[in-house]
């Protein structure tokens, strides 16, 4: 296509490495969901955030390279940050807790933001957060103290675009299974996905996408394999 730019890199983690996946497990980086024109391709390593803006009708696809790797997940608007992705606006317009295809994630000023137009897993959370050295500590004990998460990548990543703590609010959490029980407590289990397993959001305005390769290690959320993510913007 004429005028359209293909962008093709690997980021690398801007915090401390830690433990990724064994050099044998098994990585499908499969393609776009949405047939289209290649507006950009990245390959996010283990651990790393990443980010882009994501131009109206323009289609994200993201790839779960390793399987049940979790991408944190926040949205912005690309004009007006103040106006971000909502988890209440967007469970209460659709009346369901799960985020599955046709799903469209509203802002805090009751605006779609994306629509999640395909969707190769039964359904994507919502609900379950970001973890942080604080909830690590909490939850797991001090000595995971020093192990950096989600929330530490959306600082280093958002901070790149002059967002700070402020700006970090509840997210999406694409490849994470978190089930909702009978009595409404809340689980972190095994995850339904597998190597090449992808989701497909559309951009109904232009929204900034800040992502969290996530690197927690204490509980099944990435199966206990931190494995890489594939991103790919096309223009349908």
């Amino acid at each position: 296509m004429t005028g359209t730019t293909t962008h093709t890199h690997i980021r690398t983690s801007t915090v401390p490495v830690g433990a990724v996946h064994d050099p044998d497990v098994a990585l499908d980086w499969s393609e776009s969901l949405v047939p289209g024109a290649v507006v950009r391709d990245d390959r996010v390593a283990p651990l790393a955030p990443w980010s882009a803006v994501v131009r109206a009708g323009q289609v994200l696809t993201i790839v779960d390279v390793g399987g049940n790797q979790s991408a944190d997940c926040l949205l912005y608007d690309a004009h007006d940050p103040d106006e971000r992705y909502s988890v209440p606006d967007t469970l209460a317009a659709q009346g369901n807790a799960y985020v599955r295809t046709g799903t469209v994630l509203m802002s805090n000023e009751g605006h779609p933001l994306m629509t999640v137009v395909a969707n190769e897993i039964d359904r994507q959370d919502t609900i379950g957060g970001a973890c942080s050295k604080e909830s690590n500590t909490l939850r797991y004990g001090h000595h995971t103290q020093y192990q950096h998460g989600c929330r530490e990548n959306f600082l280093a990543e958002a901070g790149r675009h002059g967002l700070g703590a402020r700006d970090i609010v509840s997210n999406l959490n694409w490849f994470m299974n978190v089930p909702v029980e009978a009595d409404g407590a809340l689980g972190i289990v095994d995850g339904m996905s597998a190597p090449g397993k992808r989701v497909a959001i559309r951009a109904e305005r232009d929204v900034l996408v800040v992502v969290s390769n996530c690197p927690q290690m204490n509980n099944p959320c990435n199966d206990f394999s931190c494995t890489p993510l594939r991103m790919i913007v096309v223009q349908p």
